[in-house]
């Protein structure tokens, strides 16, 4: 007799939210929450591109330690979309894959970017604060609990460009500073890779 496989918990954690306790049904996404989630594909890929675009100006400019950065944030951006088109699979729904705008970054310093990519999370709060209202109204569990990291990840995120700019109030806005802060840039840790469901 073979011994039994047991499943990640991860794995069995999902499916019992998305089919229930007897696993005969599936907990169905409202037409409008599928949209709210393809939305949100398409706003992690212009976030990715965006960021992408800035990493690109940083590297350009001289500014090593904010290019590699930003090339980090970009690719954190593309994992988040992955993991809301594997969720949508999961969960029975085909993700779309839309176009992506090209990004409109206007910097004139390093400043500008931070400003910028601050209220570019904004946005993506936003938009998963609402999701995350209408996933609690329909009492749809299985994407509420799913956009819990996606709340955690935005208070990061907020937070994180919230402290980069008091630096440049902290130690000023001249050459020397801005070379500090780009050291600082280049310090911070990229978020490891994970575009698993769970």
């Amino acid at each position: 007799m073979k011994p039994r496989q047991s499943r990640p918990v991860c794995s069995w954690l999902l499916r019992r939210l998305i089919y229930g306790q007897d696993e005969t049904h599936i907990v169905q996404i409202s037409p409008k929450l599928k949209k709210l989630l393809n939305d949100q594909i398409v706003l992690e890929a212009n976030a990715s591109n965006s960021y992408l675009s800035m990493a690109s100006w940083c590297e350009f400019t001289g500014y090593e330690g904010s290019a590699t950065f930003f090339f980090n944030q970009s690719d954190e951006e593309r994992q988040h979309m992955l993991k809301i088109i594997h969720f949508l699979n999961a969960r029975g729904v085909s993700a779309v894959v839309s176009k992506v705008e090209k990004p409109s970054i206007k910097a004139g310093s390093l400043e500008d970017l931070i400003k910028t990519a601050l209220k570019n999370e904004k946005t993506v709060t936003a938009a998963i604060t609402r999701m995350v209202d209408i996933a609690s109204a329909a009492k749809d569990h299985a994407t509420f609990t799913f956009l819990q990291w996606f709340v955690n990840e935005q208070m990061q995120e907020e937070e994180k460009f919230e402290t980069i700019l008091r630096k440049f109030d902290l130690v000023g806005r001249d050459k020397l500073a801005i070379n500090e802060i780009d050291k600082l840039l280049a310090s911070m840790p990229a978020e490891p890779a994970d575009a698993s469901v769970a």
